[in-house]
């Protein structure tokens, strides 16, 4: 099955044949609910009710050209069997409606009109205390209720950490990989090269992704920020678990406060944040500041950009602070 917004009745189809719909109920509409990144997702209308299906394929639906693992939904979807659960992760994420492996499918429950919260890189715009805590709340739920000794080998994910170790820990940092960064804003491209060939640097973060690729005890989210995040009529949701791992749960903090920090947020949303998380066990805050350091300077000088409104003398400061927090 090829999921095409085009072919609402080879959907219909599938859906019954699936048991997903009711054998009388028709589809009256198939159409993209957002710009996603990584998957084909759309949202399916009945006169009854509304859904989300998405499919994960052989490459990245924005950079056709980018090859992904295509069993990520599968991923994806074993995290929300996992999550639902725990009722307070359960009430902060879509319900899990089906799961189809052999076409790396997934139904899920429609959320409504929502928004994420890229919104944040605007300027002047400032996450509420009470979602600050929730996001945080979730998070220290999420690392200490799945915490073990021997992790799970179906959330090993290893394809997928291969892909985002090359995007967060290899590329940005070569010299010359075929991306002009003044493309993104002009003057960037001199502002990275010192990073680029900084080779003190370029050690440090290798053995940063190292500590990545290597298990760990915590169960992880894998890509907490914004545009994960989504503000509904039912309060703010989790969504997107696909990279999700065993792994050191500071990479996920730091994930978070790293984009909060691109997003200019200020010092009482994240010091909120940093006293509102509970600490497993060993938790290494210097740990979590490299990650965070790493992934300012790979958003900033890498491919994944994001629709940040900072001008050059802000991603120099940025940048600045990121080479301190890596030191």
């Amino acid at each position: 099955m090829h999921l095409d917004a085009q072919q609402p009745n080879a959907i219909q189809d599938y859906l019954r044949r699936r048991g997903w719909l009711d054998t009388a109920e028709v589809v009256s509409s198939a159409e993209k609910p957002g710009e996603g990144n990584m998957n084909y997702t759309l949202r399916i209308t009945t006169p009854l009710r509304t859904l989300i299906i998405k499919q994960s394929r052989g490459y990245v639906e924005k950079y056709p050209t980018i090859a992904a693992p295509a069993d990520r939904a599968i991923i994806e979807g074993r995290f929300y069997q996992k999550a639902q659960a725990v009722p307070m992760l359960a009430e902060r994420m879509p319900q899990l409606l089906g799961m189809d492996e052999e076409n790396n499918m997934l139904v899920l429950e429609d959320l409504g009109t929502a928004t994420d919260y890229t919104f944040l890189y605007q300027p002047c715009r400032q996450l509420d205390e009470a979602d600050a805590r929730a996001l945080t709340d979730y998070l220290s739920v999420l690392h200490s209720q799945f915490s073990t000794d021997v992790p799970d080998p179906a959330f090993a994910n290893r394809d997928m950490r291969t892909l985002n170790h090359e995007h967060i820990f290899n590329y940005p940092f070569l010299a010359d990989n075929g991306f002009d960064l003044d493309t993104v804003q002009p003057g960037l491209q001199a502002l990275a090269a010192p990073y680029k060939n900084d080779a003190d640097l370029k050690r440090r973060v290798g053995q940063l992704g190292a500590v990545y690729k290597a298990d760990g005890r915590a169960l992880l989210h894998g890509d907490y920020y914004p545009g994960s995040w989504l503000q509904t009529t039912d309060g703010i949701k989790v969504i997107d678990p696909e990279f999700c791992f065993y792994g050191p749960p500071e990479f996920d903090l730091g994930i978070m406060m790293a984009h909060l920090m691109m997003a200019e947020q200020p010092a009482t949303v994240l010091n909120t944040i940093l006293s509102s998380y509970e600490k497993p066990s060993g938790f290494d805050d210097t740990l979590r500041q490299q990650f965070t350091g790493v992934e300012i300077m790979r958003r900033l000088i890498g491919l994944a950009q994001l629709p940040l409104s900072l001008s050059l003398e802000a991603k120099r400061d940025l940048l600045d602070d990121a080479h301190s927090l890596l030191s």
